[in-house]
């Protein structure tokens, strides 16, 4: 069995909103505004270098969430779908770097806070809203690279999957796979590395 790796680029179709867990507690008698607006950065993911990136579980659960949904049927195996290839198959080590234009870093200062009322228990529909930053960026171009370890999974196959999470599933806070809006992209690029 030999591994393939593959660089990839995407480019934003809607806004991609951080959401990391902010474990930094209040400070005497700090309001929860007062907080908010003081942690909000924290919820960004950034690289050892600092800039802004998509995490490597990110992409890879965002493809076995893809094959669930697409359920395409493996050539050769009966019923059997890609979903646990995906799972077991793909190798995802570095974040998605994020770019203004596929050249220039995205650092913390180029990110926005968005104030939004939200669900204060996280569940749609559930009653109290309490006022949320999200750290959010406006256009965006992702660079990665992911290695296949199942041959199962061919170039097409990869393809039709990434597509699926770019137009689907996206990426962060609010993504469009739970309901939101943002995290949506495009696949411009996917070649196997030589």
């Amino acid at each position: 069995m030999k591994a393939r790796t593959f660089n990839f680029r995407f480019e934003a179709l809607s806004d991609l909103m951080f959401g990391k867990m902010v474990r930094d507690e209040k400070r005497g008698d700090e309001t929860h505004q007062q907080h908010a607006e003081r942690t909000w950065k924290l919820k960004i993911n950034t690289d050892k270098n600092g800039d802004c990136c998509i995490s490597p579980f990110a992409i890879k659960n965002a493809l076995t969430e893809a094959a669930k949904r697409l359920q395409m049927k493996v050539p050769g195996q009966g019923k059997s779908t890609f979903t646990k290839l995906f799972k077991q198959g793909v190798l995802v080590v570095d974040p998605i770097t994020l770019t203004k234009d596929g050249k220039k870093p995205i650092r913390i200062e180029d990110v926005e806070p968005q104030m939004l009322s939200v669900p204060s228990d996280g569940m749609s529909g559930s009653g109290k809203r309490v006022d949320r930053i999200f750290p959010t960026v406006h256009h965006w171009v992702g660079d990665g690279t992911l290695i296949i370890l199942d041959p199962k999974i061919t170039d097409e196959v990869l393809r039709q999957h990434l597509e699926e999470v770019g137009m689907f599933i996206g990426f962060g806070s609010m993504r469009v796979g739970n309901g939101g809006i943002n995290g949506r992209f495009k696949v411009l690029d996917l070649k196997e590395a030589i």
